[in-house]
């Protein structure tokens, strides 16, 4: 039922010094490349978690912004780590930009009519 190797015929012979040497080779190349695939996810597990420690949260809380008196705002947008703010102030278009992080006025733009 059962499917058995045949007993060997001839006994475990000792290796030779020429075999023993290439199977230590084998046995030392193998360590070193099991070592280094070793600290290659070492290295990159380490850089994931190095990235996600210095990840900084996004702010939270009130921030008051004050608008000219007449402004209205037309449209906002998020745009990389700048929040962008169209400002339509008494005819005359105006974009203001603050930092997504800290939510600190980056810069301002106003665009005005000829004369």
């Amino acid at each position: 039922m059962f499917h058995r190797p045949p007993p060997p015929d001839t006994p475990d012979e000792a290796l030779t010094p020429e075999q023993e040497r290439v199977i230590a080779k084998f046995r030392r190349f193998s360590s070193m490349s099991i070592l280094v695939m070793v600290l290659g996810v070492a290295a990159v597990l380490g850089v994931i978690s190095y990235r996600m420690m210095r990840a900084q949260p996004l702010a939270t809380g009130e921030v008051t912004a004050l608008l000219p008196k007449g402004a209205k705002i037309a449209t906002t947008t998020v745009s990389g780590d700048v929040v962008v703010v169209v400002l339509d102030v008494n005819g005359a278009t105006e974009i203001r930009t603050f930092d997504l992080r800290t939510l600190a006025p980056a810069g301002k733009l106003r665009f005005a009519v000829e004369p």
